[in-house]
């Protein structure tokens, strides 16, 4: 796929006129997908799909157009020519951007990191037989994801990276199950298998007669996965440099100093760490990481290329200002001893359904679902019937984070629509003081 990404940049650049600039960004798999319900396999199919990403600019005019890769280089080609001649027509309509920023300077780099991937029986023997009776229901999908950004200036940049994910729930019944995940660059049937018996034991306790507590504040534990949501809140505009410039952010107070969180909290974009390009759409390199907040305090946000002609800054994200590879740093909490810290509480295996109930002061509201116990003295004694919480996350994060786990669990985007993401999250687990239930 490289050879032929940078073979139809080529054939476009050749056929600019005047001062025409060609940008190519190029996204493609080669993806195993499996989906299984009651433990067996419902749908299996190999996926290898190409899309190229043409943006012609003259002046300050742009626009762009997508293409579908096949396997015919002479068709292929006959399309990137049909694609300029459609972009030199529009470019004539449009009117000028004065933010209009692309890297201009040409550059190269390449990561090629294939892993340790299973074959897909291999992968398939160990979910099955690990499963066993128990009701598995799910997605595994495996293979390489391929980035790429090329230009008539001379850039030459490519990522390739191979990972596996199985994101799946057991079920005892009705909305009673177990959602679980297992992401890796390098495949380790043992931790697969001891991922799903982990699971199978939570099970075990949805069986007895489930609990409703009263609303109000209890102690609580958040597993990873449930951290994870509270990160795409904070991902939702509260860690974009415009929306802080323009006083939306959701973490407004924070930025401006009138709010702190708690000296155990750091975040930062690890893009070395993670799965997504060291580059944009647009050509700019990321750097390797951009910390976010630090012990509690704002030290920096995430800088797309508009933001950054605009305010006169240097980019350091992708044009949405997003997280792509988030990590929070780790506590001192043995995950293994959660249950113990939590003592008696909420332990809180999943959240859904996130909004805001109140963005200027960062207050969330959602739903616990799945494997979510009422714990005492340490010990699960009942699953908990569906309950909303209502918090802010600077209460959360801030003066009710007890600590957070020093064990870290690699959780990837299961999005896949339209294409596998490569978005990451690497995030412990959080005990808090309290946690408020309203419903």
């Amino acid at each position: 796929m490289r050879e032929r990404f940078f073979e139809l940049c080529d054939h476009g650049a050749a056929r600019l006129r005047g001062g025409e600039v060609l940008l190519a960004h190029f996204a493609g798999e080669e993806s195993d997908f499996v989906r299984f319900n009651h433990a067996r396999i419902r749908q299996a199919m190999t996926i290898r799909q190409a899309y190229l990403t043409l943006t012609l600019i003259d002046g300050q005019r742009r626009d762009s157009l997508t293409l579908t890769i096949s396997d015919g280089a002479s068709e292929d080609r006959a399309r990137v020519e049909r694609a300029l001649d459609e972009l030199r027509q529009s470019l004539a309509g449009l009117t000028e951007d004065p933010y209009l920023l692309y890297s201009r300077e040409p550059a190269s780099s390449e990561r090629v990191e294939r892993g340790h991937l299973p074959e897909p029986a291999e992968a398939l023997d160990a979910i099955l037989s690990a499963a066993g009776h128990s009701d598995l229901v799910g997605i595994y999908a495996c293979g390489p994801i391929f980035r790429g950004f090329a230009s008539s200036l001379g850039h030459r940049h490519w990522h390739e990276v191979g990972s596996m994910q199985l994101d799946w729930s057991l079920y005892h019944a009705t909305d009673k199950a177990v959602s679980r995940s297992y992401s890796t660059a390098n495949f380790e049937r043992a931790e697969l298998e001891t991922r799903i018996h982990d699971a199978q034991s939570a099970l075990v306790h949805l069986a007895k007669a489930p609990k409703t507590i009263e609303p109000g504040a209890y102690r609580a534990y958040l597993s990873p996965a449930a951290v994870a949501e509270l990160v795409s809140m904070l991902n939702w505009g509260g860690l974009s440099e415009q929306a802080q410039r323009t006083k939306a952010s959701s973490l407004q107070k924070l930025v401006d100093g009138e709010a702190r969180l708690s000296e155990k909290f750091t975040l930062l974009e690890h893009t070395a760490a993670g799965l997504a390009p060291s580059f944009d759409e647009v050509g700019f390199s990321k750097p390797a990481s951009v910390s976010l907040i630090r012990e509690g305090k704002h030290v920096g946000a995430l800088i797309g290329p508009r933001t950054a002609k605009e305010f006169g800054l240097t980019a350091n994200a992708d044009g949405d200002e997003t997280l792509h590879s988030a990590e929070i740093a780790a506590g001192a909490l043995v995950s293994a001893d959660a249950l113990a810290a939590l003592d008696t509480g909420v332990y809180v295996g999943n959240l859904w359904y996130l909004n805001y109930s109140d963005r200027t002061s960062a207050r969330v509201t959602g739903m616990t679902r799945f494997a979510t116990f009422w714990v005492e003295k340490g010990q699960i004694v009942a699953p908990l019937n569906v309950m909303r919480f209502d918090d802010s996350l600077y209460r959360i994060l801030g003066e009710n984070l007890l600590d957070l786990t020093r064990e870290r669990e690699l959780l990837l985007s299961n999005a896949s629509y339209g294409g596998r993401s490569v978005e990451t999250n690497l995030l412990p687990g959080a005990l808090l003081r309290e946690l408020t239930f309203t419903l």
